[in-house]
């Protein structure tokens, strides 16, 4: 091999490990200066790291609460009320509760018909009953009656002008009132269904009562009772 070859070689290659080697310091002052720059931060780091602390413990509790909700899963059931809510929902439930009726006595009521009674401007319909019209006739062709005027005699003369107690919400109240009411012991609904002065309406317990009154064919349901 000529020494001209071989010095060009030995030549290059000095070449190529002083270009390695420089980059090599480049490298490494590349990562001194990286690793020097955190070091002035890491003064400052518990100043940055001590302010969320202390907002932390400061933190009010309807922000604790937003946060809270915000990591619920999706799908989770809804967190439960407050228990502050449960004296506002208890109280809500006794002003909806019904009003429980009681026994009230009325004076002097006026029939109007086998099933209605009014106490001046006041009405109230026998609860069960479907009062029978004052001028309601009844019977066949040639034998017609006037059984509505019958059936409220029939209730004036039990009544004869006596007090009766009914079960109502209040003594007072305003246009027509519905409610048992009650002669002593004798209920005024059941008389007029066993008597056969009123039908019953359907669904009442006075129902089955009235059905076999109209299979006996009494009061309105048979024939006029002045030719008995």
């Amino acid at each position: 091999m000529r020494p001209a070859a071989i010095f060009t070689g030995i030549t290059g290659m000095a070449v190529v490990v002083g270009l390695l080697m420089a980059g090599e310091a480049r490298l490494r002052g590349g990562t001194a200066g990286e690793e020097t720059a955190p070091a002035g931060e890491t003064a400052a780091a518990p100043d940055a790291t001590t302010e969320p602390t202390e907002r932390a413990a400061t933190i009010s509790d309807e922000r604790a609460e937003m946060i809270a909700r915000s990591v619920v899963p999706a799908g989770s059931p809804p967190p439960e009320p407050p228990d502050r809510a449960a004296p506002k929902l208890a109280t809500i439930t006794q002003q909806a509760a019904p009003v429980e009726k009681k026994a009230m006595e009325l004076p002097r009521p006026l029939v109007e018909n086998a099933g209605s009674l009014s106490f001046g401007e006041r009405r109230l319909h026998l609860a069960g009953i479907i009062p029978t019209p004052a001028d309601k006739i009844c019977g066949s062709a040639g034998r017609h009656w006037p059984c509505g005027m019958m059936a409220k005699t029939a209730l004036r003369q039990l009544l004869r002008n006596r007090s009766i107690t009914c079960d109502l919400d209040a003594v007072e109240w305003k246009g027509t009132a519905i409610a048992t009411c009650r002669l002593g012991t004798q209920d005024l609904g059941t008389w007029l269904a066993e008597n056969g002065w009123a039908e019953a309406e359907a669904g009442s317990p006075l129902a089955p009562i009235a059905e076999k009154t109209r299979q006996a064919q009494k009061g309105i349901y048979g024939g006029d009772p002045r030719r008995k």
